[in-house]
């Protein structure tokens, strides 16, 4: 199959979708996992599952960064919000996603000095221009925006700026992948890769899961054309019982990933455990600082306590994130839990699969 570098084109679409709904499928329900926000979004604004035949059966994974921080993250930077003197900075979605008791929104309508930022570099600036004040960034997402904090932090010890630091809560997905078919509560038949993460890490990071649990994985672009050949190409896959890593997406995606990048992400963090929404502490999923650079670790500037997490009793976010329920089966969905009044992070998110499901399903 030739690879995508005219990627709106309307016949073509049509052509997939009808290859995908003529062909016999001898293996029965294949489910087909997208661990991408961005995936989520695109998928379920085309309609594209409505217009493939019912054998192939699209599951949203835990690819929104917001989404799968756990509750216990969120508290930690709410408390770092409530510490005297203290500006937090962070990305918008996280600021209206609920903790044990408060969010960073609540905090900020009760006088914390809580500020969105567009880049971490944004974060920095603050702090220059405000020498008298500890700002805090707080650092979510996977490793699409870990380089960019790494550089962040990298720069304010070249320009000597001690009133900054980061408080890391990234994540990272392979191991996720693994863990997810570890768990076997899903039953995946293959992957679709995300487009973002892949830059950075290269499709080669995806070949230990095809080694070691004979899964499929596909990296594919966000353009709908991009996601349905990559559908067909993991259908190609498990019909004709291979596991492979197949980069659709090389216009953007290259073996190795970003070398530059990476060995930025390696210079600053190093891999630890790391619990996740949803799925628990997953062995080496996460980045902390390495040695050297501890004095840019909020968690160990402010000493901070251990604090008791309390999860809110209706939400079904981590099973929606495992891909064992659909949003509609969480008893809060649209009755409690809206965009305009979020029970938990999958619906605060614009990439969280509630968020994407009531927005743009038909149900």
């Amino acid at each position: 199959m030739k690879y995508l570098d005219e990627y709106r084109d309307p016949q073509l679409a049509k052509s997939l979708i009808e290859g995908l709904r003529r062909r016999p499928f001898s293996k029965g329900e294949i489910r087909l996992m997208e661990i991408c926000g961005t995936h989520t979004v695109a998928i379920f604004r085309s309609g594209m599952k409505e217009l493939l035949p019912p054998e192939i059966r699209l599951i949203s994974g835990p690819g929104c960064p917001v989404c799968v921080t756990a509750n216990e993250d969120i508290d930690r930077a709410i408390w770092l919000a409530q510490q005297p003197g203290v500006i937090t900075t962070t990305f918008g979605d996280l600021v209206r996603v609920p903790g044990s008791s408060s969010s960073l929104h609540v905090e900020r309508s009760r006088g914390a000095d809580v500020r969105i930022v567009y880049a971490t570099l944004d974060a920095l600036q603050i702090a220059r221009d405000n020498p008298d004040r500890q700002i805090v960034f707080i650092g979510i997402g996977f490793e699409t925006t870990a380089p960019t904090i790494a550089a962040a932090i990298q720069q304010a010890s070249k320009l000597g700026v001690d009133n900054f630091s980061v408080f890391s809560a990234h994540k990272l997905l392979p191991p996720a992948m693994r863990a997810l078919l570890d768990a076997r509560d899903v039953n995946l038949d293959g992957f679709i890769c995300p487009g973002h993460v892949s830059t950075i890490i290269g499709a080669g990071a995806y070949q230990e899961v095809v080694d070691n649990y004979k899964t499929p994985c596909v990296i594919t672009g966000f353009e709908p054309l991009d996601i349905l050949q990559g559908i067909s190409l993991l259908i190609d896959q498990v019909e004709s019982g291979r596991a492979e890593v197949v980069n659709q997406y090389r216009r953007a995606v290259a073996w190795e990933g970003n070398p530059v990048a990476r060995k930025l992400i390696d210079l600053i963090f190093e891999p630890a455990d790391s619990t996740w929404r949803g799925l628990g502490m997953i062995p080496k999923s996460g980045l902390v600082f390495r040695p050297g650079w501890k004095k840019f670790d909020a968690a160990e500037r402010f000493s901070m306590p251990e604090i008791a997490v309390k999860e809110h009793p209706g939400c079904k976010c981590g099973e929606v994130l495992r891909g064992v329920i659909t949003p509609p089966e969480c008893a809060l969905f649209r009755k409690v839990c809206s965009p305009q009044d979020p029970k938990g992070p999958c619906m605060v998110s614009s990439e969280g699969t509630c968020g994407a499901y009531y927005r743009y399903h038909n149900q």
